[in-house]
């Protein structure tokens, strides 16, 4: 992070605060595309089909005559389609990576045409639990499909079709969305020259598995949850909370919390001998929980957090290298030191399985003490490695922008 920046290091997967050039990509219009009309269904991994579908998506910057400059952001578990800028005047914070998506940042929209889209099964405008299904009227609750990361990413490339974007530039991504930029890669090798995967997993840990179980049985213990029904009703919000302060806890690292919070008391000078929140990381935990509630919606928690668990990019093959045999995409595979929901080690596999199979991979490693979430706050360990590979990847494809010098 530059130095004029450290007034907005908030830990946390959507961080607040702004730097010095905050939003500079401009006021955005969230914009809607509706896709797989019947009887083109979205084809689903589970031998289903779902449509029509809504997609919500933003766009930064200008496509190029050619369409060779698109650059397709893709989100995290608790991210939108809103990536950077704002949606007006009044808004408190810009986009989740505003950081890196700008003019003159490493998504330089002054080069490069940014995409960034909800996933299906989200609750940030596109076609999710929350949504209307048209069979009943109502919504479709736990009646919505089961999503897995193929879905979603199936779901995307009909948005570029919508958009007339028949091969990407780049597919960036970190976390889940760095499971989506994989997956994008993999199953549709031709729609993609570059792929920058940080902070994320071939496939889905055990331990990772077991801490998003934790968290939907939080969420389907709540009596309000009621099956999955709740719209009409008061919603989880109880479970939702619990299920939030887990996982925020493993977006941070033992370095983070202990800088952070230590063992300071918040306004007493003793323990209270109650279960209120004597220390500092219990207040800022609940507070976490319970501004989640206000944007989340929770059978989108459950959906997502069980299409993250499916994620396996070797299912179907015989191991990782096979299933990385066909992609043809220029790769730069980044880890963070702290990172312990998915170390640098499950990077370096990525990495090595892309080597084994003579791919073109970078792999780049950032010393950093934030956890998981250093990918959504370490701007100057990253932006210039990110606006280096890009450029030079331009460069090999021919784009517009890479012969710019």
């Amino acid at each position: 992070m530059a130095a004029q920046g450290h007034n907005r290091k908030e830990i946390g997967d959507v961080p607040t605060g702004a730097d010095d050039d905050a939003g500079n990509a401009g006021v955005v219009v969230p914009q809607i595309a509706t896709l797989a009309e019947p009887p083109n269904e979205l084809r689903l991994e589970n031998g289903g089909q779902l449509g029509p579908i809504e997609v919500a998506y933003e766009t930064y910057g200008t496509l190029s005559e050619r369409r060779d400059n698109a650059i397709l952001v893709c989100h995290a578990l608790s991210g939108d389609a809103h990536v950077a800028g704002w949606h007006s005047s009044s808004d408190k914070r810009p986009g989740w990576w505003d950081m890196l998506v700008g003019p003159g940042k490493a998504l330089d929209t002054e080069r490069y045409f940014v995409v960034c889209s909800n996933v299906i099964g989200g609750c940030g405008g596109s076609t999710g639990p929350s949504s209307v299904n048209p069979a009943s009227g109502r919504p479709w609750g736990t009646n919505f499909p089961m999503i897995t990361i193929a879905d979603m990413v199936n779901a995307q490339t009909l948005l570029l079709d919508h958009l007339g974007i028949h091969k990407l530039l780049a597919a960036v991504g970190g976390s889940m969305g760095g499971m989506q930029v994989l997956q994008l890669t993999v199953a549709h090798p031709e729609r993609v020259h570059l792929a920058i995967a940080m902070a994320t997993a071939a496939r889905q840990p055990t331990q990772a598995i077991a801490f998003n179980e934790v968290g939907r049985q939080a969420i389907m213990a709540d009596p309000n949850w009621r099956s999955g029904h709740y719209y009409d009703h008061k919603i989880p919000k109880n479970g939702l909370s619990v299920a939030r302060m887990l996982g925020h806890i493993t977006y941070l690292s033992d370095e983070a919390m202990q800088e952070k919070f230590g063992r300071r008391l918040r306004d007493i000078h003793d323990y209270s001998f109650s279960f209120s929140a004597d220390f500092e990381v219990e207040s800022y935990l609940r507070h976490q929980g319970l501004a989640f509630t206000e944007r989340f919606d929770a059978n989108t928690y459950l959906y997502v957090t069980r299409a993250i668990d499916y994620f396996d990019i070797s299912r179907g093959q015989r191991s990782v290298v096979d299933a990385f045999r066909a992609t043809t995409a220029r790769f730069l595979v980044m880890g963070f030191s702290s990172d312990w929901l998915h170390p640098p080690y499950q990077l370096k596999e990525i990495a090595s399985a892309l080597r084994a199979t003579h791919k073109h991979v970078s792999y780049y490693e950032v010393t950093t003490g934030y956890g998981h979430d250093a990918f959504l706050l370490e701007r100057e360990k990253m932006e210039g490695v990110i606006s280096g590979f890009l450029h030079s990847g331009a460069r090999t494809y021919g784009c517009a922008v890479g012969r710019e010098t």
